[in-house]
C-alpha cells in the first residue's frame, strides 16, 4: 500500500519502557535505532521528566517540568547507542525497581552546520520523518536560523539552555497566525509578534528570553506532519464520556494534548504503558507527578477517541491541540476500528 514513505513507523520512533537498577552501565536495549532525542519519566515516583540529545551532547540533561537551564551531569545517561541507551546511576533516571517509560527519536545520527538563516546552526535533521534537533546561540535581535527540514515545521519547542526560563512551543496552527504555550506551564495560548517560519528557516525579529537572548545557547526540536506517520492538529471537546473522535491516519503509538484556551496540562499517552483500550494512564509534561488513571481515551486504528468529561483532554467547547506518532502496521483512509 503506498500510503506514506515511511513504511515502518517505528524506524524512527518508538517507546521504550524499563526498570530501574540503581547501577552505572544500564543498557537500555530494544528501541530499535540509535536514538538523537530521548525523553524519560520515572513512573512510580515524582521525579523529573529528563530530556537528552545527541546534538547537545549525552550527559546535558533538561526537565520539561522546570525552568532551568541545561545541567551537565554524567551520572545520568551516558551513552546513545545502537539498539538504545545507556544510564548511570542517577536517582532521576535509574532508581532501583522503579518503573520508567522512555520516548524515542531518530534524526540523523549525525551534526552538520546549517547556514540557511542569517546565523549558523548545528543541526541533526530526518527529512524523512519531519523531525529535526536545533542548536543555535541567540542574537538579542532580528535573526533566523535554518532548521535542515525540507518544509515549514508544524510545531518548535525551544528551550533557553543559559537561563531560567519557561519552554516555548510555537506553532500556527491553532489560528493560521504564530502562537506560543509554555511546555513547563498550563498556561492559555499567546499570541507571538517575533517568531515565524519557513521552509527553511525559522525566525524571531526580536529579543525573546526563550529562544533570543544574545548570547546564550538555545535546542530546538522542530516537528512538520509527515501522512501515516506523525500528525499535529487540533480540535474542540464535547464533554462528553462519548467523546470527541480525531482522525490521524493511523493508530497513535504516543499521543500527546494541551487545551490551549484554558490552563490545563500536558497530557501524554503511549501504546506501551496502555496496551489496550480503554487508555487510561496518563502522564504530565508539565509537572513531575506520578502515572494515573482517570485520563481516558481510546487510541484506535486511525485516530483516537475521548472517553471523558475532563476538561484537561475534553472540556464542552474547550480547543485542543496534540502531537501524535504512528505504531505500526499503518492503515489507509478507512473508518476508526477500535483495538
Amino acid at each position: 500500500m503506498a500510503y506514506t514513505t515511511i513504511k515502518k513507523p517505528s524506524d524512527y520512533f518508538n517507546t521504550k519502557l524499563y526498570t530501574g537498577n540503581g547501577t552505572t552501565g544500564h543498557a537500555i536495549t530494544g528501541v530499535g535505532f540509535q536514538p538523537d532525542w530521548v525523553w524519560t519519566k520515572n513512573r512510580d515516583d515524582s521525579y523529573s521528566h529528563w530530556l537528552f540529545d545527541s546534538v547537545r551532547g549525552v550527559n546535558e540533561g533538561l526537565r520539561t517540568d522546570r525552568t532551568d537551564g541545561e545541567i551537565d551531569n554524567a551520572t545520568r545517561q551516558v551513552s546513545f547507542d545502537s539498539d538504545g541507551f545507556t544510564l548511570g546511576n542517577s536517582a532521576d533516571v535509574n532508581v532501583n525497581g522503579n518503573n520508567y517509560a522512555s520516548w524515542n527519536w531518530l534524526a540523523s545520527n549525525t551534526t552538520a552546520s546549517n547556514t540557511d538563516g542569517s546565523i549558523t546552526s548545528t543541526v541533526s535533521a530526518n527529512t524523512t520523518s519531519g523531525f529535526s534537533i536545533v542548536s543555535y546561540t541567540g542574537t538579542g535581535s532580528s535573526m533566523s536560523v535554518g532548521h535542515g527540514l525540507s518544509q515549514k515545521p508544524d510545531i518548535v519547542i525551544f528551550k533557553n539552555r543559559d537561563a531560567v526560563v519557561n519552554w516555548g512551543v510555537y506553532t500556527d496552527l491553532i489560528d493560521g497566525s504564530y502562537d506560543f504555550l509554555y511546555l513547563n506551564e498550563t498556561n492559555a495560548k499567546a499570541d507571538s509578534g517575533s517568531y515565524s517560519a519557513s521552509a527553511n528557516t525559522f525566525s524571531f525579529s526580536a529579543s525573546s528570553t526563550v529562544a533570543n537572548t544574545s548570547g546564550e545557547k538555545v535546542i530546538a526540536y522542530c516537528f512538520h506532519n509527515v501522512k501515516g506517520y506523525s500528525k499535529i492538529g487540533t480540535y474542540i471537546g464535547n464533554g462528553n464520556a462519548d467523546g470527541t473522535f480525531v482522525y490521524t491516519g493511523f493508530k497513535p503509538a504516543f499521543l500527546m494534548i494541551k487545551c490551549f484556551d484554558n490552563a490545563r496540562s500536558w497530557v501524554m499517552w503511549d501504546t506501551k504503558r496502555n496496551p489496550y483500550n480503554l487508555s487510561t494512564y496518563g502522564l504530565l509534561a508539565d509537572t513531575s507527578d506520578t502515572e494515573n488513571s482517570g485520563y481516558d481515551v481510546d487510541l484506535l486504528s486511525n485516530g483516537f477517541k475521548l472517553r471523558t468529561t475532563g476538561s484537561g483532554e475534553n472540556g464542552s467547547g474547550f480547543n485542543y491541540i496534540y502531537m501524535a506518532f504512528a505504531e505500526e502496521p499503518l492503515v489507509g483512509d478507512n473508518p476508526a476500528t477500535a483495538r
